[in-house]
């Protein structure tokens, strides 16, 4: 029996074999190059998993999975992935391409963010839970919902879009193109253009030096600035955790997972985020007061989440 997760970006191939404890024993990566079409990608992956199969002695024909997580609409049924810009692929039959590459039968895909929440759930900061739910603060806002252990995406695969619930109509415009959507507020890409736009209204506030220190502007300027006592930097820190604590609370009333994990860059602010997130979000649940609540915990994974969680499908 052999597992391997394939961890399909818009940047980076990467596969690993993972042992029954969810250990990564060995990893191979490789550009995507996208542009180079959707048959040249799949040769790829397919190379790196002979290539690693070779490696640690393993028959491909023998027992054993291989699970692809990949970006975009994908639809777990078929092994299509439906729609992927960002890979250049529409309707293409990914799973049917891999397995006539490569001759492991057994095969399936899952959404990139989806594949991490399972990820977490089985070895990471859910481990031991059978409902979670999985958040990541990156370019936008993504995630994704376990229940009894399986991934759960509603009837066409395309559920799980947290970062698209609308927190203000009317509000700051989203690149899908709605007004007021959660991306759009705790995203750290609206960190970044919320933290410009301060630093443009107070020429004197420690994040220009923060800045300047670091090279550039990130997720991380007002928190740091925070830290050093600048109000300014102050404030914007407290109305982004008042959005991201908006919207978890919104998931926790919906969903109430028993633990639901924060990722992506934002999430390694520590107590300077984790705390007064904490204080908002048990200000404003639904549930409180009755013995029992969603926990609020870092991921653990990082980016090895999605390729634990593909290696975990079957």
């Amino acid at each position: 029996m052999f597992r391997i997760g394939v961890d399909l970006g818009g940047t980076k191939i990467a596969v690993a074999l993972v042992d029954e404890n969810n250990n990564i024993l060995d990893r191979l990566t490789t550009p995507t190059l996208p542009e180079r079409g959707n048959d040249a990608v799949t040769a790829d992956i397919a190379s790196l998993v002979k290539r690693l199969c070779e490696k640690n002695k393993i028959d491909v024909k023998g027992e054993g999975f291989l699970g692809i997580a990949a970006p975009g609409a994908i639809n777990s049924d078929t092994g299509y992935i439906e729609r992927a810009h960002n890979l250049m692929m529409e309707s293409y039959p990914m799973v049917d391409k891999v397995r006539e590459l490569t001759g492991i039968k057994n095969i399936l895909i899952e959404n990139d963010a989806n594949a991490a929440a399972l990820g977490e759930s089985v070895a990471g900061a859910a481990k031991g839970t059978a409902c979670s739910v999985l958040i990541t603060l990156g370019t936008g806002v993504g995630g994704g919902f376990i229940i009894d252990g399986k991934v759960f995406s509603g009837f066409n695969h395309t559920g799980g879009e947290f970062g698209h619930m609308v927190l203000t109509v009317g509000g700051r415009r989203c690149n899908c193109g709605r007004r007021g959507c959660w991306e759009a507020y705790s995203s750290a890409t609206a960190l970044v253009k919320r933290t410009n736009e301060a630093m443009e209204a107070d020429p004197d506030s420690e994040m220009h030096k923060v800045a300047k220190e670091f090279g550039k502007v990130s997720g991380k300027t007002a928190f740091i600035a925070a830290r050093r006592g600048d109000k300014s930097a102050e404030a914007v820190v407290d109305e982004y955790v008042t959005y991201l604590a908006c919207g978890i609370v919104n998931v926790i009333n919906l969903l109430q997972p028993e633990v639901l994990s924060l990722g992506g860059g934002i999430s390694n602010e520590g107590d300077g985020l984790m705390i007064p997130l904490q204080k908002k979000i048990d200000e404003e649940v639904f549930i409180r007061g009755i013995g029992k609540s969603t926990e609020i915990r870092i991921a653990k994974l990082g980016n090895d989440a999605g390729i634990i969680g593909a290696a975990n499908l079957k």
